[in-house]
């Protein structure tokens, strides 16, 4: 399945004098593969004919044969996805496709093949003693690829998810508010992909009996950490409070802007979950724990950072000139962080000199007739925008 959002750039390539037009109709997305299944990587192509469509991974060839195949719309097909433990080699890696005519080539987005993996936990849940009314935290961690789907066990036996006390977040937490003896007993956390499922060492939870009328101050047991997502995912920032008498938690942001209320949802007694993130929900988010009736409080601090991928505002438009004349080519891109342009001519990045000239925004200035090429926007998400421009001219 493709992973994330990404946004994928469909390439233009006009050839001059009126021929068909060389353009992606499909190009490869990011996806995780599974060992030993067979792979698609999409590339489907319209254009004048005779075009040509081969492959290549992080810069090599692709070779074909028995084990990879070019479909006959340009797909390519990894019958076994495949990672060999004796060389450590893998079919992992960025591939590309190039389509290619008698006027020129054209180079598709990068995308992205990783390896479903869920290799062991990273950290495991530890024992804890809590009292009777307060509240107990427990953690595990684990890096699988695709995420990994935590879930967790008392004494061998899934959690309730009715109990309005228990509170599971993404990241391998549970916490338990309002602490019963019930709540005794041995957990676990329980990991599972499509690559594998994992449990986690076991730990005791220990609940003592403590006098209900004695005072303890607010106490943040774990806030938020600072978190970087991309628009339109959901972002949790932990806060989980104890004292007695109980705290209240709230939420508030450092620049003093109001949280809003769409999408804004509280888990628990005090999480607060940001669902179909934007770039205004960028900031610093600070917990509050206040004691009732006091100005008694403890606070803190996490930042979000939503980034957004890159995407193009203005696409190079063909051009046709006669020898000698010079052509201008521009382009705009948008994204969070902003992203880096590059120019490509049949596929091979461009560089200033000679007849060619880019500008401080990345203009394109040309002045050969007959020129082909391409444009691409790299970045990890991507602000504001970078726009540019090229070309070059021909002296007669």
């Amino acid at each position: 399945q493709p992973i994330g959002r990404r946004r994928g750039v469909r390439g233009h390539l006009r050839i001059v004098g009126g021929a068909s037009e060389l353009a992606f109709l499909k190009e490869p997305s990011d996806v995780i593969a599974v060992r030993d299944r067979p792979l698609l990587l999409d590339c489907e192509v319209e254009g004048e004919g005779p075009i040509s469509v081969t492959w290549r991974r992080n810069g090599v060839p692709v070779a074909t044969g028995v084990r990879a195949t070019v479909l006959a719309n340009g797909t390519l097909l990894i019958r076994n996805f495949s990672k060999r433990r004796e060389s450590n080699e893998t079919d992992a890696g960025e591939y590309d496709c190039a389509a290619q005519n008698r006027y020129g080539m054209l180079i598709s987005r990068k995308a992205r093949v990783q390896l479903a993996s869920l290799p062991k936990f990273l950290s495991h849940p530890e024992s804890v003693v809590v009292d009777e009314g307060g509240v107990a935290r427990l953690t595990c961690q684990v890096n699988g690829i695709p995420e990994a789907n935590i879930t967790w066990q008392r004494d061998r036996r899934p959690l309730s998810h009715e109990d309005a006390r228990y509170t599971l977040l993404p990241n391998g937490v549970l916490q338990i508010t309002g602490v019963r003896q019930a709540d005794s007993g041995a957990y676990r956390c329980v990991a599972a992909n499509i690559a594998n499922t994992r449990y986690s060492h076991e730990a005791q939870l220990s609940v003592t009996v403590a006098g209900s009328r004695i005072y303890r101050e607010p106490v943040i047991l774990s806030g938020p950490q600072n978190l970087t997502i991309t628009v339109h995912q959901t972002a949790i920032l932990e806060c989980i409070a104890t004292g007695n008498p109980r705290p209240i938690v709230s939420w508030s942001r450092l620049d003093g802007r109001s949280i809003g209320v769409e999408g804004i949802q509280v888990l628990g007694t005090g999480n607060l979950m940001i669902s179909d993130a934007s770039l205004q929900h960028s900031g610093v988010y600070v917990c509050s724990a206040n004691r009732p009736g006091s100005r008694a409080r403890r606070t803190a601090l996490g930042r979000l950072v939503v980034q957004a991928p890159p995407e193009f505002v203005q696409w190079p438009q063909s051009a046709s000139r006669p020898a000698g004349g010079s052509a201008v080519f521009s382009c705009t891109a948008q994204g969070v962080p902003e992203p880096h342009l590059i120019w490509l001519k049949n596929g091979k990045i461009l560089t200033p000199g000679g007849n060619v000239k880019l500008t401080n925004n990345n203009t394109y200035d040309t002045g050969s007739a007959g020129s082909a090429g391409s444009t691409g926007s790299t970045g990890s998400a991507g602000s504001t925008g970078s726009t540019g421009s090229t070309g070059s001219k021909n002296n007669p």
